[in-house]
C-alpha cells in the first residue's frame, strides 16, 4: 500500500468521526435496531436487544453506555473475525467518539530518559509488525455462570481472532530510552469515568514482559484502520493475555520504577491462585492474583445447536480452539459421552496465539437426541475439565463444551 493510500484511509476516518463530519455519538442515537434471535451454538437463548452500531453487523447488546457487544456465533466460521462482527466492551461511559488524527499524540514518560510524544504518522512508519491473536474478554461466557453472578452477562461470544499490525511495545520502550530500575509499565486511554471519583482504566504490566517480543501497539486490525469501537486510533494487543489488558484509544504509557497501585490491577480482576482460578461461593480462595494469560478452550461452530440430521448420512463438523500461547496439540470429539473420543483434523496453524481451526467428518449411526462433546489439549498438555468451575468474578470460564442434536 503507497502512503498515498495510507493517507486517504487515515483522512477518511478523520471525516467520518472527527469534529467536521458526523459523530459516533450522533451516530448512536439513530442505530436501528430488530428483535434478539437466540444465539444458540454460543450457548445463549436471552431475550437481550440486538442493536447495529456504526460500522458494526447487528449485535447482541450486552450494555449500551459503555457499548459492550457481542459477535454473533456464525462469524467464527472464519478464522479471522471480521472488523464490523469483531465484539465490543468498554469499562467507563464516556468513551471516545471523535477523533482528530492531526492532533492525536501517544505520549510516553515516566522513568524514561527521553519522553516521547508519536503521532499516527510516527507509529505507522516504525510499525509493520503483525501477529494473528485471539482477543478474549476475562468475562467471556460469564451468563453461564451457575451460581449466577454481577457483571455483563456475555454468552460465549466475548472473543475474536484478528491480525494485528502495528510496533512492538519494546521498540517505543527503547526508544524512549527506559531507565534500569523500571518495575511496571502502565497504560490509560482517552475513556472516561462519568464522574471524577470513577477511577480511571490502567492496566500494568511487568517491564520484563513490556520489554519482551509479544507485547504491540497496533494501529490496524485485519489489514484496516481499527475500528472506533475497538480502539482507534491505537490499542495495546497482549497476544495470550485476557482483553483487560489490551487498553483501547492508548494515549498514554507511563513507566514505574514501583508497582503500580491503581484500582484496575489491584482490586479489580484479581482471581484465585488455584489451578483455572476455580473457588466456590461458600470456600473463596485465600490468595488472589491480578488475572494474566488465558486457559485453553475449544468450540463447536458448525452445525448450529439443535439441528435436525439425517441418520447414516455423514455431517461435517467444525469448529475453534485456542489458549494462553503454548498452542493447540490437538483436538478430540466424544458422540458417546465422553467414554471414547476421536481426534479431529487440525487446519492451518496462525500462530501459536490464534484460533486453531478443527474439522472432523461425522456419521450417526441412530436416531434421537445426541450431546456432541469437544475438547482441547495444548502443546504444554492443558486441558478442559468435565465440569465448569465458578469464581466470584466470571472469569476464565473453562469446560468441555457440548452441542446438542436431533438426529432423524
Amino acid at each position: 500500500m503507497t502512503q498515498a493510500e495510507l493517507e486517504t484511509r487515515w483522512h477518511r476516518r478523520e471525516f467520518l468521526f472527527g469534529a467536521g463530519g458526523t459523530s459516533l455519538a450522533a451516530l448512536l442515537t439513530s442505530s436501528c435496531s430488530r428483535p434478539a434471535a437466540p444465539q444458540t451454538t454460543g450457548s445463549w437463548a436471552g431475550p437481550d436487544p440486538v442493536l447495529r452500531f456504526p460500522g458494526k453487523v447487528p449485535m447482541r447488546v450486552i450494555d449500551d453506555r459503555p457499548p459492550c457487544l457481542e459477535t454473533p456465533w456464525r462469524f467464527y466460521r472464519q478464522d479471522l473475525t471480521p472488523n464490523e462482527a469483531f465484539y465490543v466492551r468498554w469499562h467507563l461511559q464516556t468513551v471516545p467518539t471523535t477523533i482528530d488524527t492531526r492532533t492525536y499524540r501517544l505520549k510516553m514518560g515516566g522513568h524514561v530518559a527521553s519522553p516521547l510524544e508519536l503521532s499516527l504518522d510516527d507509529l505507522r512508519n516504525m510499525g509493520g509488525q503483525s501477529v494473528v491473536a485471539v482477543n478474549q474478554c476475562s468475562g467471556n461466557s460469564r451468563g453461564l455462570f451457575a451460581p449466577r453472578l454481577s457483571g455483563a452477562q456475555w454468552a460465549n461470544g466475548a472473543m475474536g481472532n484478528a491480525r494485528w499490525t502495528g510496533v512492538p511495545l519494546r521498540d517505543l520502550l527503547r526508544r524512549a530510552k527506559i531507565k534500569a530500575g523500571a518495575v511496571q509499565v502502565v497504560f490509560d486511554g482517552l475513556d472516561e469515568g462519568p464522574l471524577p471519583s470513577v477511577p480511571d482504566f490502567q492496566k500494568a504490566l511487568d517491564a520484563d514482559h513490556a520489554l519482551s517480543t509479544e507485547p504491540l501497539v497496533a494501529y490496524e486490525m485485519n489489514g484496516k484502520p481499527l475500528p472506533l469501537l475497538n480502539g482507534f486510533p491505537c490499542r495495546l494487543v497482549v497476544p495470550g493475555w485476557y482483553a483487560t489488558y489490551w487498553v483501547k484509544a492508548l494515549a498514554e504509557i507511563t513507566v514505574l520504577a514501583q508497582p503500580f497501585k491503581g484500582y484496575w490491577m489491584t482490586s479489580a480482576y484479581k482471581i484465585p491462585t488455584t489451578l483455572n482460578a476455580v473457588e466456590s461461593p461458600d470456600r473463596l480462595g485465600s490468595e488472589t492474583v491480578p488475572i494474566h494469560r488465558m486457559n485453553v478452550r475449544s468450540f463447536f461452530t458448525t452445525p448450529d445447536a439443535e439441528a435436525s440430521l439425517p441418520v447414516d448420512r455423514p455431517v461435517a463438523l467444525d469448529g475453534i480452539a485456542f489458549d494462553g500461547g503454548d498452542g493447540i496439540r490437538s483436538v478430540e470429539i466424544s458422540a458417546d459421552g465422553g467414554a471414547t473420543w476421536e481426534l479431529a483434523h487440525l487446519g492451518d496453524d496462525l500462530g501459536k496465539f490464534s484460533f486453531r481451526r478443527w474439522r472432523l467428518t461425522w456419521t450417526p449411526k441412530a436416531k434421537g437426541e445426541v450431546r456432541l462433546k469437544v475438547k482441547a489439549t495444548s502443546n504444554s498438555g492443558q486441558t478442559q475439565p468435565a465440569e465448569a468451575g465458578w469464581n466470584r468474578g466470571g472469569f476464565m470460564r473453562n469446560v468441555i463444551e457440548e452441542l446438542p442434536l436431533t438426529v432423524a
